[in-house]
């Protein structure tokens, strides 16, 4: 499976962004992509710096202008494409959704964000109401995905439950970096954490990994912090967790071959499934093992 990742530093400038976007696609389906995975909001800017409640006008209805935009590139570049986008639902209630755009152009399956998290500069509790959708991996014409977002990847019961419900790879859309007053040793801890932790969820289900992350700087509105700095670093890895394409902080638009018939291999090897003490893990539903 061929797929293709977009890393890009978002402006104001939504058309601009937008058409960016489009560029790649089509760029990356010309030379043989047949998957193609953008960054957590990537129409705009990462707005849950601040709390505003004009942002909400952001949102969007799903089917809306996003999916028929991108729905319709789909069709006639002939890709599957995984969408992150601001869903309004209904009055007062949104949510950070992923989109799945079958390559003739439907809606293959949606993603509510189920992770919502509240910290200095991602202020998401404020717009995003916590999914209801459960981890449920979406059947395309490529493979089931198993589309995570972004603080979900922190969470190894989500990427568990994904692989337990027949996931065939695991797909981060992301935006994280770091607050400009971050020393450099602390960035560097958060960096391989973040990396660290997803090439485990690869190895622990033996799945390949798709994290795609945003790149450059972008102010707080507020004033309240000095922004933040999207630390780019998106990357693909097979089912034992090894690299199969990292990039850095640079804008790009790639492609990398994942192995499918690998993860069969891999499971043969380390049996992970196999050795599950199912009869056991009750407790793991409790907040806490007093």
């Amino acid at each position: 499976m061929r797929v293709g990742i977009i890393q890009q530093a978002n402006t104001a400038d939504r058309e601009d962004n937008i058409s960016r976007l489009q560029k790649k696609i089509r760029q990356l389906a010309q030379d043989g992509a047949e998957l193609i995975v953008m960054q957590e909001l990537h129409n705009g800017l990462y707005f849950c710096q601040s709390e505003d409640t004009a942002v909400f006008d952001q949102a969007e209805t799903i089917p809306g202008p996003s999916t028929d935009l991108f729905g319709s590139l789909a069709k006639e570049v002939e890709v599957v494409i995984v969408l992150s986008l601001f869903e309004k639902r209904a009055a007062g209630l949104y949510h950070n959704t992923s989109v799945v755009i079958e390559k003739d152009g439907t809606i293959a399956g949606k993603y509510r964000k189920m992770h919502i998290p509240d910290d200095p500069a991602y202020y998401e509790k404020f717009y995003f109401t916590p999914g209801d959708l459960g981890f449920h991996p979406i059947e395309t014409s490529v493979a089931k995905l198993g589309v995570l977002v972004c603080w979900d990847q922190w969470y190894p019961e989500a990427a568990r439950l994904m692989a337990l419900a027949g996931a065939e790879v695991l797909i981060y859309p992301t935006a994280i970096g770091w607050e400009s007053t971050d020393p450099e040793k602390e960035r560097q801890r958060q960096l391989d954490a973040w990396v660290t932790l997803q090439r485990g969820h690869a190895v622990a289900n033996g799945l390949p990994v798709i994290a795609v992350n945003r790149t450059g700087f972008e102010p707080d509105p507020s004033g309240l912090t000095n922004g933040i700095h999207f630390w780019g670093n998106s990357f693909v890895c097979g089912p034992q967790g090894e690299f199969l394409y990292r990039t850095d902080s640079e804008e790009i638009a790639s492609i990398i071959e994942i192995d499918r018939q690998r993860t069969e291999n891999v499971r043969r090897w380390w049996p992970f499934f196999r050795d599950r003490r199912i009869d056991e893990y009750g407790q793991l539903t409790k907040r806490w093992i007093d």
